[in-house]
Parts: structure tokens; sequence; C-alpha cells
């Protein structure tokens, strides 16, 4: 990549580039619509919803605590598996019993049977068949919020230290050694909070800033 200065392009241009054209048919009136709205209870602070396309699953975190408290490290965290109506599957689907507890899991990335979540300062990446995980370690990072994979390397994004690191490989579960962890930016004014990769090897960064300055999408080249 590409040093930090020539990172970021204007949200329009990325948008152009990366995003297919909608068709006046497409959107025409009716012909997007809302798939449900029934409200589903039983979660403990929800705070992401990841899609298992293939699977037909939904996979939402939960912070687990009986008060909202994002940086608490009180293992009480979980995700919980859906399917694609809302029904709950199973509320305690990850972490599997004995294992290392979650504290606060945030967003969720999902590609193959793999689903990644961050939880503070470290990110998972799980194996949603056998339920198996591994936690990392992310040094300098202290609200890893969400998780996106592109090109073979997770990214990971802190909005409050204003933060993007990227761990290789992304698939760390059954690597041997520790992962290596990257910092790809810092201290740029964007602090990162949501991650979207676009189909031509861009990152879309969502910025998360002070309420008395501007919001902006950046892109990632």
């Amino acid at each position: 990549m590409n040093k930090t200065s020539s990172l970021f392009r204007a949200l329009a241009a990325a948008l152009a580039l990366a995003l297919p054209a909608i068709s006046p048919a497409a959107s025409a009136e009716g012909a997007l619509r809302v798939g449900s709205d029934r409200t589903v209870g039983g979660f403990a602070y929800p705070e992401s919803v990841g899609c298992d396309a293939a699977g037909k699953r939904l996979y939402v975190s939960n912070f687990g605590s009986p008060k909202l408290d994002p940086a608490l490290k009180d293992g009480m965290g979980f995700i919980s598996k859906l399917d694609m109506n809302g029904k709950v599957l199973e509320r305690n689907f990850l972490p599997a019993p004995g294992s290392e507890a979650l504290n606060k899991p945030k967003g969720i990335w999902i590609q193959g049977n793999r689903l990644w979540v961050t939880d503070i300062d470290a990110v998972w990446v799980f194996d949603m068949k056998t339920k198996k995980g591994r936690k990392l370690a992310l040094p300098g990072v202290v609200f890893a919020n969400d998780p996106a994979v592109m090109d073979g390397a997770l990214y990971v994004s802190d909005n409050r230290s204003d933060q993007l690191v990227k761990v290789e490989p992304a698939d760390f579960l059954n690597a041997k050694g520790e992962p290596k962890v990257t910092q790809v930016f810092a201290g740029k004014g964007v602090s990162p909070n949501g991650l979207y990769p676009t189909r031509t090897g861009m990152l879309l960064m969502a910025g998360f800033v002070a309420p008395d300055k501007p919001r902006a999408i950046f892109a990632l080249a």
C-alpha cells in the first residue's frame, strides 16, 4: 500500500468506482422492500449483526452485561445464532463452553465458515462449524470496533485512538506462531468506525469523530 497521505480519496469517486449502478427499473417503487419488520428480543445489549448468506444464518454480538459499558472486561459477552427470519436458534452460540470468555464483542465479519469479531483490544476468529476460536491481542488498540477481510488480510478499526491495523494472515485460527499485526495509519483525524472492502480493492471506512465536526466516508487504496 502507498503512504497514508495518498490513501484517502473523495467519497463520490470511491463509490462510483466501487459500487454497481442501480438501474431505473430496480429503483422503481416497490422494487425494494422490507424483508421483515418483526421485533426480536432476548438479547443483552446487542451491538452488531453478521450475515452468513450461504448458510442462511444471522449472528448477533451481545455485550451481555446488565449495564451498557462497551469497554468493560467482564467476560459476559457472547454471540447469538439466528435464522434469516430472526428466530434465535442458539442464544449463546459463541464462545463454546469452557473456552476463553468474550468481553464486549462488537463488529462481525463472516467469510466461508469463519467468523471474526472485535473485542476491545483484541480480535477473535472462530470456526462456525466446530466453534473453535482463537484470540489475538492487538497492541496499542484501545477500542477495536469493526473487522473486514480484504486480499487475505484482516483490517480492524479503532475509533477511539484513530487508527487502523492489519492482521496477516486474516485466517489465523490454525496458523503457527503469532500473526503479523501492522499499523496502517494513525492520527489522521479519521477515527475509523465501520469498514467495508469494495470490489475494486479499496477499503471504505466510516469516520467517527466529534459531534461538532463533519463525519465522512474515506477510501483506503
